[in-house]
């Protein structure tokens, strides 16, 4: 099994990143590469639509308001990957109060491709993820 885990300091509480980042639904507000997310299942499912026309659906698997995080498993992807989970978390960080430190995470099997390939796409899917999240919360 492979996996990848990037970390971002952003400049806001960490209340506010997770008002922003903690709606299972809430990736088109912050996330410029999925333009879409329809909630399925009473919202413990979502399908979301990329730029490419392409569909990702994920299942909610945890959610932890108090600790602020959630994890998600991919149940269909053009991904080369099977077995994908992924948890994004929101940390504060000692001593700064307009900061917060997001974790994006994943573990997945490599499915028709190399594991330095998928490793590589989700860490540049998660930094670019948490690089827009952060011009976001600076704007």
């Amino acid at each position: 099994m492979a996996s990848t885990s990037v970390s971002r300091t952003v400049p806001a509480s960490p209340d506010t990143v997770w008002s922003l980042v903690g709606g299972f639904d809430s990736l088109p507000d912050w996330l410029p590469y999925i333009l879409a997310s329809t909630p399925l299942e009473g919202g413990r499912v979502r399908r979301l639509g990329n730029p490419e026309g392409e569909v990702i659906t994920e299942r909610l698997l945890d959610f932890n308001e108090t600790e602020r995080h959630y994890s998600y498993a991919i149940l269909q992807a053009p991904f080369p990957v099977s077995g994908y989970v992924s948890t994004l978390r929101v940390h504060t960080v000692p001593g700064q109060e307009n900061a917060a430190e997001v974790q994006w995470s994943g573990r997945f099997h490599p499915d028709g491709a190399t594991e330095d390939e998928v490793v590589d796409l989700f860490t540049g899917i998660y930094r670019d993820g948490l690089d827009a999240l952060h011009k976001t919360l600076a704007a």
